[in-house]
């Protein structure tokens, strides 16, 4: 983004010689390449420029679009043709365009033209002016409401310049066939679109004139985009009162917007447009005022809305599809579920909406539903990233690891919008590790590239920035040396609990259930989970729980637990993380053979010591052997990790 002090020169070197040679003058002037063209200043001394605001876009666009291929490409540039072609092309606002329009003439001259733009941004030439964001927003709006017609005309145009004066060599044809290779790349990418999923192409399009010298990169795709419909034969009656309201609304006024779209559903209970702009509104309020009720209320709004007669297919698929969204922002999953259900039924076609169903089921827990969902569409569309990566989680989490591995991969590499996910990355390493390809390591690299993971090594997902980040920690360190020293002075009344617990018959706790054994038994006792009592747990360890009340660092760490691990030999636990980098974690050695147990932390390998505590930060790749002729036991104590603020402590949520 240019700063004013570099947007003014944009517009007085490029812009105003160009506008004013329109006026007939023909004073030498050179080109950007060095090249002699007649033109120069000129035109009335007493007025602005004489053109209609939108052969000022022509031009200004020209600029950026011309010196992008006529200089990178062909180092050609004649302007007297551009402007030639321009004045050809001119076209005037339709008179609903002039008449909303007027009403923003800064100059007083009754028109709007290009010094009125100017002073919306900002760009007066004493350079003191701002920008003034609410009117120029209101002329955005009106331009993308009103000037579809012409804008598929620009490009034509725009077109019909860039190919038509030029004979290009070999080389140039070369390059020209590249060039166009890009732009239909670029045209394939999608556009942006506002709340209620109207397509802000012309928007995109005046800013880019103005700010950006790619400017047919910038709008080609949004000319592209079918704008949805969502009004009726009646709606279209009362548009003027629905864009009224609705501009409240996307002013930053929710409150007024409601009392506003409340009017109209008063006065017209009939119209889909009125009803689902008042859900749209008391989803801002929700968000404004963090209110479930309100929240609630839009939900039951989106309903009404989707049941009323005559609704467009557009305004039913975006009613219902935000509906799911806020039902399941809510934690109203299966409400979610039906909504999405529904939406399918409607517009079975549609393979966004099926891939969205599956993600229902999958927050739902039902991963079979899931699974046939997402079997469904590859069925259909075998190439759907998406769907694939999704699958490729399921099949995982069902410990058909080769199986998951390519649906990953493919999913991943295919960039499709949502699968850019860190647990595809992470679920793909922990897949490929487990199988014995080092490729896993690639794609950790790749997930901390994009911003999923700290580092290679830590790989939690659910983090606070700005965290010490190390694999292994001293007890000074942490600053819990108190906590640390209870530990180990009372290690043996910790260890002669943890037996007395422990089944004599089997040497076995609770089996490890997180599926990170590659062989062997591993069990556990757990005493605190998620910073509350486990049961009756405490009953039969009194002494040790008695010695933990003490230290909130542990009991109270929501993101942690304290329990007794014990582990047989011939046990392999895979490289893994633990999930937040919220926690340190402490190992107590209570039965430690002498030789054949180990733990790897990174790429640094200790052993436990019966009384002795090791302190390793588990957010960072981490790996157990246990090859003794005998158990292991320890005690595991997680505490908070040492620089959370208190409030921080209080607040975050529970894993």
């Amino acid at each position: 983004m240019y700063t004013e002090e570099e947007v003014e020169p944009l517009l007085e070197d490029e812009t105003q010689p160009l506008v004013q040679e329109t006026e007939g003058k023909t004073v030498p002037v050179e080109s950007k390449n060095g090249k002699r063209t007649e033109g120069g200043g000129g035109g009335d001394a007493g007025g602005g420029p004489k053109y209609s605001v939108f052969t000022w876009f022509v031009v200004l666009g020209l600029l950026g679009v011309w010196s992008s291929v006529a200089v990178v490409y062909f180092n050609i540039v004649d302007y007297d043709t551009v402007i030639a072609r321009a004045k050809e092309f001119r076209m005037n606002f339709s008179e609903v365009l002039q008449g909303k329009l007027t009403a923003y003439d800064t100059d007083g001259d009754g028109d709007f033209d290009v010094e009125d733009a100017k002073v919306l941004l900002g760009l007066t030439k004493d350079g003191s002016g701002s920008a003034n964001a609410e009117s120029l927003e209101e002329v955005l709006n009106i331009l993308a409401e009103e000037g579809s017609d012409w804008i598929y005309g620009f490009f034509t145009f725009l077109y019909d310049v860039v190919s038509s004066p030029l004979e290009p060599g070999e080389e140039e044809e070369a390059a020209a066939s590249e060039m166009m290779k890009e732009e239909e790349e670029v045209e394939e990418g999608g556009t942006a679109s506002s709340d209620d999923g109207e397509v802000k192409g012309l928007g995109a399009f005046y800013l880019s004139a103005v700010f950006s010298s790619n400017l047919f990169l910038s709008v080609v795709s949004p000319a592209k985009k079918k704008k949805p419909k969502l009004l009726n034969k009646f709606d279209k009656t009362i548009k003027a009162e629905i864009d009224a309201a609705e501009k409240l609304r996307k002013k930053g006024k929710p409150d007024e917007a409601l009392k506003a779209f409340e009017r109209l559903v008063q006065q017209y209970p009939q119209s889909p447009r009125a009803r689902y702009g008042k859900a749209q509104a008391e989803d801002d309020m929700a968000e404004k005022l963090r209110s479930n009720d309100m929240l609630q209320r839009a939900i039951n709004t989106y309903r009404e809305a989707a049941e009323l007669p005559d609704v467009t297919s557009d305004l039913l698929r975006a009613t219902l599809k935000r509906r799911a969204e806020r039902q399941q922002f809510l934690g109203r999953m299966r409400g979610s579920l039906a909504t999405l259900e529904r939406l399918v039924q409607l517009f079975p076609e549609d393979i966004g909406l099926k891939n969205d169903l599956g993600v229902a089921h999958l927050l739902l827990g039902d991963n079979k539903g899931a699974k046939k969902i997402y079997e469904e569409v590859l069925g259909v569309a075998p190439d759907n990233g998406f769907a694939k990566v999704h699958y490729g989680f399921i099949l995982k989490s069902e410990n058909k690891i080769a199986e998951s591995i390519p649906y990953l991969k493919e999913g991943l590499e295919s960039g499709e919008p949502g699968t850019d996910d860190g647990r595809f990355y992470f679920h793909l390493g922990d897949a490929l590790q487990r199988v014995g390809d080092n490729s896993a390591y690639d794609w950790y690299e790749l997930g901390h590239k994009r911003g999923h993971f700290a580092s290679l090594w830590q790989r939690s997902l659910y983090n606070v920035n700005g965290l010490k980040a190390q694999p292994w920690w001293t007890a000074k360190e942490t600053g819990y040396t108190d906590l640390v020293k209870v530990l180990e002075r009372n290690w043996k009344t910790i260890r002669d609990e943890a037996l007395a617990v422990l089944d004599q018959n089997t040497g076995h706790f609770v089996p490890e259930e997180e599926n990170l054994r590659e062989k062997g038994d591993w069990g556990q006792y757990t005493l605190w989970q998620q910073g509350r009592k486990v049961g009756n747990a405490c009953q039969g360890v009194p002494k040790t729980c008695a010695l933990l009340e003490r230290f909130p660092e542990a009991t109270g760490c929501k993101r942690g637990q304290i329990k007794f691990s014990v582990m047989q030999p011939g046990t392999h636990v895979w490289p893994h993380t633990g999930p937040t980098n919220c926690r340190l974690r402490m190992h107590l050695g209570l039965v430690i053979p002498k030789r054949g147990c180990k733990i790897r932390c990174t790429n640094e390998t200790r052993y436990w010591e019966e009384g002795k505590v090791l302190i390793f930060d588990d957010s960072f790749e981490h790996e157990v052997w246990q090859e003794a002729e005998s158990y292991r036991l320890i005690f595991i104590v997680d505490v908070w990790h040492p620089e959370l603020t208190q409030h921080q402590r209080q607040t975050l949520s529970p894993i």
